[in-house]
């Protein structure tokens, strides 16, 4: 007992940022065995997910078609439960279990029918018997999961699907916004490029084209266009498919819960990033596409709002004609994220052991400050896994997964006007103190970026949205490369930038190689994982 008490109290006394830990993924699956012994995922299980003890209300996680579900926790103790029992073949099985969640590491529960607690099935209860309402629902994922693509814009993510095996991909048009070409992620390995053939604002719904031959891989979502409208009613389920921001594809479950003129409302809750993918009937017919809300619809956060399948089709007939005169874009293959898995912990670890501060290495140009972010400059070792002192406004949430990819920020300088300086000169000589007053010296347009007198592709370049009133904003960069793209094998690394007050006028800077090697030195752990 001593002894544990000794190692508590260490434990307490060591500081914030060396007790701090790294959350670790844990992954659920559920499943029964039917009368002849055969695996059936339980789908649309609720589980609540409480800390022992308990300090903030239980976090509820519904398994998806395949019965799988997976959560990002803190280190700890954790109590999972079911929410209401499952009903399987006349018995209804819940589960409740304890287990511990170790800092970067992944954790595994199998909730099956040898550790279930059989209970008597509610008198009332829906008619959910796993057995015969959802054989259809899985093999629905099993059909369409690979058909759901991952859309990038310099502002946003969101999901598609493919229509067409002459390489038409849909998708909402609020979901992509303005953007003219996108990026389409067909696997976590293969990305090319994607133009927007049609867009209807007030219909909410967008057609992209993408090379053929890069299409031919993947299972076109049959929409069923040119046939009678398929019934859609209040209380009737639903599915849709998406491709979440830094997750896998994967099914949420809806309920309608009212039919308008040209939309559906439902009880989605939806990723960030699935907005734009194929919603299903519960007999697999599709009926529309998920799209965003606007606050000024007044719509409450759990509602969600599809596009019906008859404005989608309306926009993808017109996708047709215009493509009949235009060339598809090329099926060139992308730069995509590294698949490189680093432990948390281990980043945590370098983070701990870095000499001087975490700040970003920086340079500076005439119009702008540049900034080069790695991962281990994105670790709070006091609060939390992110730092909160670096906003990236609308990619925040992409940063927070820490990719493992180099980060080069490009900011507008912030200057004072030579008549703003007289003015508060004047004020001054008059016993009135004004602080300086600063405008924006140049918008950012682009980047370009070179290894040696060879250009790098981005792996994404982003820009990051700032506003500054309802109708105004201003951008910058965040572009997105392969640690090894910009390395000291390089014979120079050089950055091109670009204004928006000059867009031809070229603004061309060396990085200084002490930056390129300190860069190399960061992402060490990524090499030794592979």
């Amino acid at each position: 007992m001593l002894r544990v008490l000794a190692i508590a109290a260490l434990i307490l006394a060591l500081p914030r940022g060396v007790a701090a830990q790294a959350t670790g993924i844990l992954h659920i699956k559920v499943v029964l065995l039917d009368a002849e012994r055969k695996e059936t995922p339980v789908p649309r299980h609720a589980l609540l997910i409480s800390d022992n003890p308990p300090t903030t209300s239980p976090r509820r996680v519904v398994t998806g078609l395949d019965g799988t579900a997976e959560v990002r926790l803190r280190p700890g103790s954790y109590t999972v439960e079911s929410d209401e029992p499952a009903a399987f073949q006349g018995k209804a099985y819940q589960w409740t279990k304890t287990l511990n969640i170790v800092a970067g590491r992944d954790a595994v529960l199998q909730l099956t029918t040898a550790n279930a607690e059989v209970v008597a099935v509610r008198a009332g209860a829906p008619a959910t018997d796993t057995a015969s309402a959802k054989p259809d629902l899985s093999t629905l994922l099993a059909q369409w999961q690979d058909s759901i693509v991952g859309l990038w814009t310099p502002t946003t993510h969101a999901s598609g699907f493919v229509i067409g095996a002459n390489g038409l991909v849909a998708t909402s048009q609020r979901a992509i916004g303005t953007a003219t070409s996108v990026e389409v992620q067909l696997t976590p390995s293969v990305k090319v490029a994607g133009s927007v053939l049609a867009a209807d604002a007030d219909r909410d719904a967008a057609v992209l084209w993408i090379n053929p031959e890069a299409a031919a891989s993947v299972r076109p979502v049959p929409l069923g266009c040119g046939q009678p409208a398929k019934l859609v009613e209040a209380g009737q389920e639903i599915i849709t498919i998406g491709a979440p921001l830094g997750q896998q594809n994967g099914p949420e479950f809806g309920v309608v819960s009212r039919v308008e003129p040209h939309t559906i409302v439902s009880d989605f809750t939806l990723p960030t990033g699935s907005a734009g993918g194929p919603v299903f009937s519960a007999a697999g017919n599709v009926i529309g596409v998920t799209s965003l809300d606007e606050e000024k619809e007044g719509r409450k956060r759990e509602s969600s709002r599809v596009v019906r399948l008859e404005e989608l089709c309306g926009v993808v007939a017109l996708a047709e004609t215009k493509m009949k005169d235009a060339m598809p874009p090329a099926g060139t293959h992308l730069p995509v994220e590294p698949a490189v898995a680093v432990p948390a912990i281990a980043l945590k670890e370098m983070a701990l052991r870095r000499v001087g501060s975490l700040n970003p290495y920086q340079m500076t140009s005439t119009n702008f400050d540049v900034s080069f972010i790695t991962p281990v400059m994105l670790q709070d070792l006091t609060k939390g896994f992110v730092r909160p002192l670096l906003d990236f406004s609308n990619w925040s949430e992409y940063v927070a997964n820490i990719p493992p990819v180099l980060l080069v920020r490009v900011t507008p300088q912030m200057v004072e006007s030579f008549w703003t300086k007289v003015a508060r000169g004047a004020a001054q000589t008059q016993g009135v103190a004004l602080p300086p007053i600063k405008r924006i010296r140049s918008g950012f347009l682009r980047m370009r970026a070179y290894c040696g007198d060879k250009e790098v592709t981005p792996i994404h370049p982003f820009r990051l949205e700032q506003r500054v009133s309802e109708t105004d904003a201003i951008y910058e960069g965040l572009y997105a490369f392969d640690p090894a793209a910009l390395s000291p094998s390089c014979a120079g690394v050089t950055l091109v930038l670009y204004s928006e007050k000059e867009p031809a006028k070229e603004d061309t800077r060396v990085v200084d190689p002490k930056i390129v090697q300190q860069i190399w030195q960061d992402f060490a752990p990524y090499r030794a994982a592979k």
